[in-house]
């Protein structure tokens, strides 16, 4: 099993905007999402809570989660989102229910040298990708 917890560096997207369109950021903030190159940290401590933190010079997000157990995750503009992630092979699959009931999936797959990140808009069917460098050791 490829390891999870580390440093990351974004690298590229493929298809984000679009994205971001599906599920509804308005276009001056989703031009500036997808301006961004942020930096990913996962850890996970003691008692078994994950976290996933996501910084760039617009903002930092932090999900902190326990696997199979639901957790809220606070979007822009004061929307929550009911989580949930489970771990399968290499990967942490997140699935988010918003307060209007659309379902966003998130695949976070891991290898030696990446993390490509999988984001599926449901409804539209619109998917992305986003790829992180690991940090060297």
């Amino acid at each position: 099993m490829a390891q999870m917890v580390g440093k990351y560096q974004h690298e590229r997207n493929e298809n984000l905007d679009e994205y971001f369109q599906a599920v509804g950021v308005p276009y001056i903030p989703r031009k500036m999402m997808t301006a961004t190159s942020p930096q990913m940290e996962i850890s996970v401590d003691e008692s078994q809570q994950w976290t996933i933190s996501i910084s760039s010079l617009l903002r930092t997000t932090v999900m902190k989660f326990k696997l199979g157990e639901e957790y809220e995750e606070h979007m822009p503009g004061g929307v929550v989102i009911k989580s949930t992630t489970v771990t399968e092979d290499n990967k942490l699959n997140t699935t988010s229910i918003g307060p209007d009931g659309g379902k966003v999936l998130r695949t976070y797959e891991f290898n030696d040298a990446q993390c490509i990140l999988t984001l599926k808009h449901e409804k539209s069917g619109v998917e992305a990708k986003r790829y992180f460098r690991r940090f060297a050791s």
